[in-house]
């Protein structure tokens, strides 16, 4: 009997080490996880079920008339998770402990904290953008940038950090990614996102690669239009799409699909890569066999919610999707959470239409929203605590985050050009040498 159970438990392990590997939402104790995934959606109604797949955009720094907005959708449209923007980390952590009493179903918390929670917040930290960071050599250094990060975001109550950009600047007229970008070469740009993914997730805050399939090389701003991606299909493979490959075979947690024009992928003219099933489908999820969490951009964004209904010889319509529309047709391509959806509740009615007509079927809205319970789980949501409040601020500025700024700017300085050998200076004491003051410090330390 003894020698039974152990042939039993070589055979169970690699299924469920096979589970793991495959879905990165998976936590260490999968069958708790399953059973409390079940449990919730099971005893949801279709309203609350359909709730879960939006995000909406929060404030920290607006009144008491917008709070009531905000629970209000909480509680009335069932939303599963709010993405902060602007605010304190004070007044967002008493925020955020009203919205998650306020929610039946914990909500899942993200924040653009690229560089650190700085990003968005006042009196937080902030460390050097990814260009500097990607003329780091050691990507030690950037792994522990992520850790960091990850740790200042999960003190905060936040379970995704929307980070890293895997963008590749190859376009220097690009008015959106620039900085944010690692740089211009593919594989120093994978090597420094794999190394921010894995320090911000062994930190307990999950990771997002964006903006898929490749925001780098664009002359325009997703913000205010549809940027065109104008690279066949070969080019896009090599290129743009190779940071998710390795990303993803290291565990990637989740995607962020851009609003692009690319038509090498989507044949109809000036249609969203968000909107796109090719690409959503079936290069994110079938071909690059990605199974975390796949977001949109946020569909308040021009580059979506302008979007005009074309026939496929590229002449208008005239058809303005309506109210929702953009979010269904967001869904059906296979993106999981509808972020920053210009009107949740028409969205979530259009939903339930879609569902009722059976196009939106059962297996389609579990898949999704039990991607969206895992993930609650792995962030322990499970187990939800409210934000300790005390000390908030000192922890998130400590003193070994100065140390590792330091040590970063001093590893990201880089010689681009040593005319007649002059660095590094030698025999100071026969030269005399011109200091040019930049900024407020007196340059005594120099």
């Amino acid at each position: 009997m003894r020698y039974y159970y152990l042939l039993l438990a070589i055979v169970i392990y690699p299924i469920f080490s096979q589970a793991q590997d495959t879905n990165p939402l998976l936590a260490n104790d999968a069958v708790s996880q399953k059973k409390w995934v079940d449990s919730l959606y099971n005893n949801m109604s279709l309203q609350e079920k359909i709730g879960q797949l939006f995000m909406i955009q929060v404030f920290s720094n607006q009144g008491p008339q917008n709070k009531a907005k905000i629970v209000k959708q909480i509680k009335e449209q069932h939303i599963g998770g709010i993405i902060y923007s602007n605010g304190g980390p004070v007044r967002q952590a008493k925020l955020n402990n009203e919205l998650q009493a306020a929610s039946k179903v914990p909500l899942l918390v993200g924040m653009d904290a690229e560089w650190g929670l700085s990003m968005r917040l006042d009196s937080t930290y902030a460390f050097p953008w990814n260009m500097t960071l990607g003329a780091i050599k050691d990507n030690r250094l950037v792994e522990k940038t992520g850790k960091h990060i990850g740790e200042h975001s999960k003190r905060l109550g936040v379970h995704f950090n929307f980070a890293p950009v895997v963008d590749i600047n190859t376009n220097p007229k690009n008015p959106i990614i620039g900085n944010r970008s690692f740089g211009e070469d593919r594989d120093n740009v994978t090597e420094k996102a794999l190394a921010f993914m894995k320090g911000m997730q062994g930190a307990g805050v999950l990771a997002n690669a964006k903006h898929f399939p490749g925001h780098g090389d664009t002359e325009t701003d997703s913000h205010k239009t549809l940027p065109t991606v104008d690279f066949d299909r070969k080019r896009i493979d090599s290129v743009e799409l190779y940071p998710y490959r390795k990303l993803i075979k290291e565990g990637l947690s989740s995607v962020m699909v851009a609003h692009l024009n690319v038509p090498s992928l989507e044949s109809r003219s000036g249609f969203p890569s968000s909107l796109s099933k090719h690409i959503v489908t079936d290069i994110l999820k079938e071909k690059l066999g990605f199974k975390g969490l796949i977001f949109t951009d946020a569909l308040t964004m021009k580059g979506a919610a302008d979007y005009i209904d074309k026939s496929l010889d590229g002449n208008a319509t005239n058809k303005v999707p309506t109210g929702g529309e953009i979010d269904l047709m967001a869904f059906l391509a296979g993106n999981d959470v509808m972020l920053m959806s210009e009107d949740p509740e028409k969205g979530i009615n259009k939903f339930v239409d879609a569902y009722h007509k059976g196009i939106i079927t059962e297996e389609r809205l579990a898949h999704s929203v039990k991607k969206i319970l895992q993930a609650k789980y792995k962030v322990g949501l499970h187990n939800y605590q409210p934000i300790e409040i005390n000390n908030l601020h000192a922890d998130l500025n400590r003193l070994r985050d100065d140390i590792l700024y330091e040590e970063l700017l001093e590893n990201a300085i880089t010689v681009a050009e040593n005319k007649a050998g002059l660095l590094p200076l030698r025999q100071l004491e026969t030269k005399s040498i011109a200091y040019v003051k930049f900024g407020d410090d007196d340059g005594s330390v120099f």
